[in-house]
């Protein structure tokens, strides 16, 4: 089986969740919480991540709307992810990320940890969410 490194990016305006993968692109995990203070800041946290990982590709969440359109925040979340992935030198995969915040909510009531106190928590495990949900896919279309 090929090796596969794989960095997903849940983008808000405030912070950047943060996942990768194991290698054989089975399971993903939280990894951190990037503040966006600025685009070089944010450039300069996840490019020796990006070499120490041998990272292949970027996953980001591109938030629709409920009804499948693309609005203004989804076109913000693909204006920084193209300029991300140029700095970065990596392609871009898209997941859509409607409900994964909510879902990752769920996910720390359940472990009994405040959402509200979380939030950088909340934007790690959506980003887990959303690099699970394309190592699925990609298993799916893989076996099929």
């Amino acid at each position: 089986m090929e090796r596969l490194s794989a960095l997903a990016l849940d983008v808000g305006k405030k912070r950047i969740g943060v996942a990768g993968c194991d290698g054989l692109g089975l399971g993903a995990t939280g990894l951190m919480t990037i503040e966006r203070k600025s685009f070089d800041y944010v450039v300069s946290v996840l490019q020796p991540l990006v070499q120490e990982r041998s990272v292949q590709v970027l996953v980001i969440g591109l938030p629709y709307q409920m009804d499948g359109t693309i609005g203004a925040q989804a076109k913000q979340t693909q204006k920084f992810a193209k300029a991300l992935s140029k700095a970065l030198n990596l392609p871009i995969e898209w997941v859509d990320e409607r409900l994964t915040s909510f879902a990752a909510e769920q996910l720390l009531q359940a472990e009994n940890i405040q959402p509200s106190r979380n939030k950088g928590l909340i934007d790690r495990k959506a980003a887990a969410l959303i690099l699970q949900d394309w190592l699925e896919a990609r298993r799916r279309e893989s076996s099929g």
